[in-house]
């Protein structure tokens, strides 16, 4: 399509002035054979000829060919005397223009630097017409159209290899594709290295080429090397007078030295000790020739090979002239220059955020007065991190600052799992205790198994008592999200002894109230009774009404099941106490619960009215165990209720947004729903696939009654 669009653009102007192309894009990805080949095929549409100028913007070894330099080459191929050409830029690029007004020539300007290169070399009639390449794509030159090109498709990296290499048996899932990441640059050195060595087999050279630090190694050929190609404009950015390149050459190294998935401003400012401004305007830069891509708002990534080429600047491994990073970092050791580790900064980073977003995402109590507390192994420095920065003005805000960082946050923590370094675990914990209730509102279960078990080994590691009660009970949410309620009850277990070791009452109150819920879902409904009495008395001790109207909420689950009645006034006791607080979550809650009692009562109705309200209170505030129940409960409403289309859509909403979290659980108890749907539609195989994922998911569960109504059903 690329192709087919810069061949048009080329030959049907607007008028008055040239058609301009820029063909830009990262190095070696093909802009200049693209540019060439279009060109060799517009021969017959520029009768009088073309012209050809390497402007060396990213050339290794050489510097960018300055303007009177190249128009000096365009005149004396337009056939104008050396010792007529002129010596002033201006006069030079007056007669240019002048020789190219009347004629109809196609100019191919390859590999510019910039836009201030590329003016004095463009025509003004309406004849002729432009291509330029470039890293950049050169935004500040007007009126030109522009072609990005990025790395291949799997299948189109194949065909090339093939083409080039001469081995057949090459197809798009071949390592040697993934390995190049579908650069032509980097496939063409592959080729030619298959080429020369028939006896290497492509299996051979992926083993090579995915060895670890290899990689750029055997990316070279000859005259080919992709590392030779992207230090040209790292270099370029180092050496250069602007502040902004320079930042750019140094958060480049940065970013080899902290691998993370995606890149923002805050981090690197932090990384780099410059401020987010400049870190911003580097950012820009790296994006304008080409060695990040913005793949978000204010989000940057790198290409798996310019990525490789950062660690070796960060790494102290830079060849062929590239300027080193004067703090080289390893993984293993911290930097010689300040003795800090670039993950011990991420880590203080992202810990003294989490603590801004938990503040904004949990609703002002105990609960949150009892996970801001410093535990033992709490480094001071956190307080002062935490006070440099500026709180989230909405729930909203902060788990929309989640949502983009989380990524990033699992893997920096799965990293530092066993870290020697006892700072970087100490900021560790408190970075998983900080951000556990977002990831646990948030519904995101495969992150909160990677933070959670992080949490608990570094909790014993720092021998941090308290650390190590939080990530038992974090944990412990995590088996309740996910169905294993025995599970959760043991680690619950757990959690309470050490609390009551410690004395804090009212991280025990809320074990206790966890236990009583576990415990009704397990049908021990005697004891669940107790710890929630227990409960109850502790939060009326402590004068905690939202832990009090928790509690009712509970209590009114454990009531549903011999009356009813007494369970909506349970619950209604909880709204009542969240009105009062403003707690939106207690509200929301108590709608869903009394939704469940009405269900249970025979009132399709009333429950539904009761889910819908439960869903529009909560809103953006973000609780995806309640949304998940809340939607699941209106869906069997409304299929009490005969509205079998509604119930459908509604039950369509709830597995994509269970899929979206590889909530397998949640994923589960929809699918059940979901096969009645299809069951009443007539679409009785669908209907038999969807409860047979359904039973696959929640085998392993205490969902036992489901579980039974499934079996049940398929044997039908």
């Amino acid at each position: 399509p690329v192709h087919r669009t810069l061949r048009h653009a080329l030959t049907e102007p607007p008028a008055p002035g040239p058609a301009v192309a820029v063909v830009s894009g990262m190095a070696g990805v093909g802009k200049s054979a693209l540019a060439l080949q279009v060109a060799h095929e517009l021969r017959e549409r520029f009768p009088d000829g073309q012209l050809y100028v390497n402007l060396h913007g990213a050339t290794p070894g050489m510097p960018p060919l300055a303007p009177v330099r190249a128009l000096a080459t365009l005149l004396r191929d337009l056939g104008v005397e050396p010792r007529n050409v002129p010596e002033h830029p201006d006069a030079a690029a007056a007669l240019l223009r002048s020789l190219l007004a009347p004629a109809r020539i196609l100019l191919v300007l390859d590999d510019a630097a910039d836009a201030a290169q590329v003016r004095p070399l463009l025509p003004a009639g309406p004849g002729c017409a432009v291509i330029v390449t470039s890293r950049s794509p050169l935004t500040t030159l007007d009126g030109a159209r522009r072609f990005p090109l990025t790395p291949l498709t799997g299948e189109d990296s194949a065909t090339l290899l093939r083409a080039l290499s001469g081995r057949p048996g090459l197809d798009a899932g071949h390592a040697l594709v993934e390995l190049t990441g579908g650069l032509p640059l980097a496939l063409r050195v592959v080729a030619a290295r298959l080429v020369a060595r028939r006896a290497l087999t492509p299996d051979v050279l992926a083993g090579q080429l995915a060895a670890t630090g290899g990689r750029l190694r055997q990316l070279e050929y000859d005259d080919l090397s992709v590392r030779r190609s992207l230090a040209v404009a790292h270099d370029a950015l180092a050496a250069a007078d602007r502040e902004a390149d320079r930042d750019a050459a140094l958060v480049l190294r940065r970013v080899g030295a902290l691998d993370l998935p995606t890149y923002g401003a805050p981090l690197l400012a932090r990384l780099t000790g410059i401020d987010a401004r400049r870190a911003e305007a580097a950012l820009d830069r790296l994006v304008d020739v080409a060695l990040l891509e913005e793949t978000a708002y204010g989000r940057y990534t790198p290409h798996d090979l310019v990525r490789e080429f950062a660690r070796e600047l960060a790494e102290g491994k830079a060849q062929f002239g590239t300027t080193a990073d004067p703090c080289p970092v390893d993984r293993a050791a911290t930097c010689p220059r300040n003795d800090v580790h670039p993950d011990l900064v991420a880590l203080r980073w992202y810990a003294a955020v989490a603590e801004r977003a938990l503040v904004a995402i949990v609703e002002p109590g105990l609960d949150l007065d009892d996970r801001l507390r410093p535990t033992p192994a709490q480094p001071p420095e956190h307080a002062a991190d935490v006070a440099g920065l500026r709180s989230f003005e909405s729930a909203g805000q902060a788990f929309a600052w989640g949502e983009t960082e989380l990524e990033n946050v699992v893997a920096l923590v799965a990293r530092n799992a066993d870290a020697e370094d006892p700072r970087r675990l100490a900021h560790l914990s408190v970075l998983t205790r900080l951000l556990f209730p977002y990831v646990q509102r948030s519904g995101r279960v495969a992150e909160m198994e990677v933070l959670g078990r992080a949490a608990l080994g570094a909790a014993g590691r720092l021998d941090d008592e308290e650390a190590r009660a939080y990530a038992l009970g974090d944990l412990a949410g995590l088996h309740f999200l996910t169905g294993r309620h025995k599970d959760a009850l043991a680690l619950t277990d757990r959690c309470l002894e050490s609390w009551r070791r410690l004395g804090v009452a009212g991280r025990i109150r809320r074990c206790l109230n966890n236990r009583g819920l576990l415990l009704e879902g397990l049908g021990r409904f005697a004891e669940s009774e107790e710890a929630l009495r227990q409960s109850l008395s502790y939060a009326r001790l402590l004068n905690d009404p939202v832990g009090e109207a928790v509690t009712h909420s509970h209590l009114g689950n454990l009531y549903e099941h011999t009356d009813p009645r007494a369970a909506i006034e349970q619950h209604r006791r909880s709204l009542a106490i969240g009105e009062t607080a403003g707690a939106v979550i207690v509200r929301h809650s108590a709608h869903c619960n009394i939704g469940y009692a009405h269900l249970t009562l025979g009132e399709p109705a009333a429950a539904a009215r009761h889910f819908e309200q439960s869903l529009s209170i909560l809103g953006g505030h973000g609780d995806w165990h309640g949304e998940s129940q809340t939607r699941l409960g209106l869906v069997r409403a409304l299929r009490e209720l005969g509205e079998g289309e509604r119930a459908y859509i509604e039950c369509g909403e709830l597995l994509r947004r269970a899929d979206a979290r590889a909530d397998r659980y949640t994923g589960g108890l929809a699918r059940h729903q979901h096969g009645l749907l299809l069951h009443a539609q007539g679409r009785h195989p669908e209907a038999r696939t969807a409860w047979h994922t359904a039973l696959t998911a929640l085998t392993g569960t205490d969902e036992q009654s489901v579980l039974t109504e499934l079996r049940q059903l398929l044997s039908e």
